[in-house]
């Protein structure tokens, strides 16, 4: 079995931030990026009651698990019934399509001129054609918890089958496996993949070519989501210790840990902006974070509707997109 490179931390004096320095281990029988015999994902903070008013617009949807926003297109996934909401940017008094699916979706991505749909319930992915909103699926077994396009392949993680599958344009889909105890979500920063596990609270590079899973490090007490920045780096949210974790990609190394209290939990990204969108469970807040420099910077803070688990920009117009797990709407913010 591979070992994980050792990890030591030094704390500078730059507030929020700790540098990683890390040297190769000798093979042994432990594992050193295992926390607990019987590791559980970290979840979001249960919200507290709204106090007070949501910022911006808020639309009347159900229970939202995912949002992505692409092309001026809205979509929010509804939990019950399992569904797309999707929607005009540009017209949201209009009324959205309603788009069925089969089972909830845990995770929209958006790729070039469509949005990526995991439904692990029913073991398919889904493409949502933004030129003409059309659903088109590929079954791929199992419990696939997100998906994302790589060229003119699509890696799909696998969830609680810890392994990732290559599926190509044309010819048979591979797997790519080995040491994750889960699979949840992939980044492609243009200078590499990682895929995130949230069992391990861990990120691992993927030499997506090579078919391999290499070097893991931590990712705080309780890596929740993940998403790539301008800079060739994945973002984490800590949702156990309430931080805000930044990686280079090519090595894998921890640049930046910053504390964002308040059960720091969905996450997205504005590349017009630099913008790192986090949101705050335990407050009913969304954060805007400067992500130019040695540590993040606080932009803007909203308050949200309750349970904001998950959260998408628009990077056109810079509105940001917050939906409620706990069934109170989907928010439209324009900072």
């Amino acid at each position: 079995m591979r070992r994980f490179a050792a990890v030591s931390w030094i704390a500078i004096p730059l507030a929020g931030v700790l540098v990683l320095s890390g040297c190769s281990s000798a093979k042994s029988d432990s594992d050193e990026l295992q926390i607990v015999a019987n590791p559980v994902a970290a979840k979001p903070a249960a919200s507290p009651a709204v106090t007070v008013k949501p910022a911006g617009q808020v639309l009347a949807t159900g229970a939202v698990s995912a949002v992505a926003v692409a092309g001026g297109t809205l979509v929010v996934a509804l939990a019950q019934p399992p569904s797309l909401q999707v929607y005009d940017l540009t017209a949201l008094a209009s009324a959205p399509v309603n788009m069925p699916l089969y089972s909830k979706a845990e995770k929209l991505t958006v790729a070039p001129g469509r949005v990526e749909i995991a439904e692990p319930g029913a073991g398919v992915v889904q493409q949502l054609s933004l030129a003409d909103r059309k659903l088109t699926e590929t079954k791929t077994g199992g419990q696939p918890a997100s998906s994302i396009a790589f060229g003119t392949d699509r890696l799909v993680a696998m969830g609680a089958a810890k392994d990732i599958q290559v599926l190509p344009a044309a010819g048979p889909a591979r797997t790519i496996g080995g040491q994750l105890y889960s699979a949840d979500d992939l980044v492609d920063t243009g200078k590499g993949v990682v895929v995130l596990d949230r069992l391990r609270t861990a990120v691992f590079s993927v030499d997506v070519a090579g078919g391999t899973v290499g070097e893991g490090l931590r990712a705080g007490d309780g890596a929740a989501n993940a998403v790539a920045d301008s800079y060739g780096r994945v973002l984490v949210t800590d949702a156990r210790a309430g931080a805000l974790l930044a990686f280079s990609a090519g090595p894998l190394i921890l640049r930046q840990r910053f504390p964002v209290p308040g059960g720091a939990y969905g996450i997205a990204y504005d590349a017009q902006r630099s913008l790192a969108w986090v949101t705050l469970t335990g407050r009913n807040e969304v954060v805007g974070f400067d992500v130019r420099g040695g540590e993040p910077v606080e932009k803007y803070r909203f308050p949200t509707v309750r349970q904001p688990d998950s959260v998408g920009v628009d990077e056109k117009s810079g509105r940001v997109i917050v939906g409620s797990a706990a069934g109170e709407g989907t928010q439209v913010i324009q900072p």
